[in-house]
Parts: C-alpha cells; structure tokens; sequence
C-alpha cells in the first residue's frame, strides 16, 4: 500500500473512532489531518470507501496480532486473556458512536465486522477451547462451539446501549467482566489454579 494513503487511513481512523463518523465531514477529517479534501480524493473516492478501507485495516490489524499472541502464549488460559486484553484495550478508546454510525449509514463496512466476528473471532475461540480441553485446562465436557458463539453474541451485546447505555458502562469493563465469568465457567480444577493468577 501506497504511503501516503497508509497514513490517511491511519491519521483518519484516529478521528473517526475518537468523535464518531457521522458526525465527522469530510471538511472537518481535512482539517483534523492538515491536508486538503483533494489529497483525500486522490485515495479514496468517497467517505464510504475510507471507511471501508479504515475497518479492513483495522481488522486486519487486529487478527495479526491475535494470531501472533496465540503462537507465543503459554497455554489456553494465557492466550485468552492475553488477546483479551488487546482487545479491551482497543475497544476501550473507541467513541460508541462509531458502532452505531457503522451499523446504520456504512451497512458494507459493518458487514465486515460481521464477518470478522462469526468467523475469525468465532474459529479464534472454539480452537482455543479445543487447546485448552487437550492441555488439561478446560472442562473436557465443554461445548466449544456453544461458548464461541454466546462469546460472540456477548460481544454484541455489550455494544448495545439500550442495554448498557454509555458512559455509565464502559466497553472495557463490560468486556473484562464478560471474560472472567466466561472463562470461570470453562476451566476445571487445574485451570482455575492457573486462572486465579491471571485475574
């Protein structure tokens, strides 16, 4: 990718996840970078593709680390709540209005998030539950792809504000309670010695 166009996608997904992306124009994106809607245009076509483009990468992103912190992690537990926290931190910085924006005005940008979540994160969870069963970690009888998805449909959840209205309850401490009651319902004896020392 062009360099250029890399450090708009970067410097634009910074004002977008910080003020929301309906309420940001292109006028004021320019302003925000320094640089003139032309230079904008010459990358992306329009709004809808910069926003595209902005949760492709971002996704991208997201998925190297986590395939990354799955191959250097000790065991299951570790490599859950080690990707946990990337995630919690990430989540923590975004202005909630940015997932609403996406769902109503980006419908193919949010499809992406859909995407990401029911595969990627989806695949991410049952083989790590499949790890943690084999390694001794994990209850043998647990059902890896029932736990996957109520972590994924968790995720949704906590992005609801009609059921946790912002900024009463914050992404970062619904998601961090999320896992630790998750994670207790999934390990055995051996594990919950192991989980004790992680949260």
């Amino acid at each position: 990718m062009e360099e250029k166009k890399l450090e708009i996608l970067e410097r634009a997904a910074a004002v977008y996840l910080k003020y929301g992306i309906k309420s940001v124009t292109m006028d004021d994106l320019a302003r925000e970078l320094g640089m003139s809607k032309k230079t904008i245009y010459k990358f992306f076509k329009d709004k809808n593709e910069l926003i595209f483009e902005i949760i492709s990468m971002k996704i991208e992103m997201e998925q190297a680390v986590c395939c990354s912190t799955t191959q250097q992690s000790d065991n299951a537990i570790d490599d859950m709540m080690s990707i946990s926290k990337i995630v919690t931190e990430n989540i923590g910085n975004i202005n909630p209005a940015v997932f609403y924006d996406l769902q109503k005005y980006y419908p193919e940008a949010w499809a992406i998030i859909e995407k990401h979540k029911w595969s990627f994160v989806l695949d991410m969870i049952t083989e790590n539950i499949a790890r943690g069963v084999k390694e001794g970690l994990y209850r043998k009888d647990i059902n890896g792809l029932i736990v996957g998805k109520i972590y994924v449909i968790g995720i949704d959840m906590i992005m609801n504000p009609e059921v946790f209205p912002w900024p009463e309850f914050k992404f970062e401490d619904l998601f961090k309670e999320i896992i630790r009651f998750q994670m207790s319902g999934m390990v055995n004896e051996e594990g919950r010695k192991l989980l004790k020392c992680v949260i």
